[in-house]
């Protein structure tokens, strides 16, 4: 029970990484704000987590909505009494090349994965501070964190800007105690992994099997995907680490495609 007594916010928690990490994390004993643009969705995986002995509640949340985050990270608060864990999982794909991007389009991602980041760190950390016991907060990168791919400007970006807005936040929080590291997976088969795929073998005009062999997993040391719980554990590891000692940090976990 690595996580007894202790309340984690993950958005994007209803579904593909975040619900394996809010699933973990229950199971280490953590109370858990399931949090998720479908709040049916979301309150399914809390009873799901209450079924099985755990605590959890399901809110609604457009981590783009500065009114959203903040109404659901107070419901999280008022419910379990504070927050120590922020995992900012939520985020969706797009795939265009750049000069076919519309600029709605790159606004969006940017909006989801960077100000949503922004929005949800804002809300959480303020309570961490004034609990006075510290905190973990957990960036979802990707390893377009440190390098690119065809037809993902608008990813990439957010993803490598991940890095900056944690290491900034680390060095911000460790005086209270709050530390803040991005997980960097490889691809994982989630919905929004099986959805690029006929995406770009259509635009590529490459057959699926090659989308997977030749590049989604060519670099890898095994051709393996990374699976759901490799990143949970990671996720589990920067959560229960106690000292600031792992802070500012980005860990890969993608089967030695990168090895930064």
């Amino acid at each position: 029970m690595q996580l007894k007594d202790k309340v984690a916010y993950v958005t994007g928690a209803a579904s593909g990484i975040g619900k394996a990490i809010a699933l973990m994390y229950a199971a280490e004993g953590a109370k858990v704000a399931v949090a998720d643009l479908n709040l049916a969705a979301a309150q399914a995986t809390a009873e799901e987590i209450k079924a099985a002995g755990g605590q959890a509640i399901g809110v609604a949340v457009d981590v783009t909505s500065e009114e959203q985050v903040n109404a659901s990270v107070e419901a999280t608060v008022a419910a379990f009494g504070g927050v120590d864990i922020l995992v900012s999982n939520a985020g969706i794909q797009i795939v265009h090349p750049v000069e076919e991007f519309e600029f709605a389009d790159w606004k969006k991602m940017l909006a989801i994965h960077l100000d949503g980041a922004f929005l949800t760190t804002k809300a959480c950390i303020r309570h961490m501070y004034a609990q006075g016991r510290g905190g973990s907060i957990i960036y979802m990168g990707s390893v377009h964190s440190k390098l690119a791919s065809l037809l993902k400007a608008p990813y990439v970006t957010a993803k490598h800007g991940l890095l900056g807005l944690a290491r900034t936040v680390s060095k911000e929080g460790a005086a209270k105690g709050v530390r803040a590291n991005v997980i960097c997976p490889g691809f994982v088969r989630t919905p929004l992994v099986d959805k690029q795929i006929p995406e770009q073998a259509q635009t590529l005009g490459i057959s699926e099997e090659d989308v997977i062999k030749k590049i989604m997993l060519k670099d890898t040391v095994d051709g393996e995907f990374t699976t759901l719980d490799d990143v949970a554990r990671v996720a589990l590891l920067f959560a229960a680490f106690p000292t600031n000692a792992l802070t500012g940090q980005s860990l890969i976990v993608s089967h030695g495609w990168s090895m930064e």
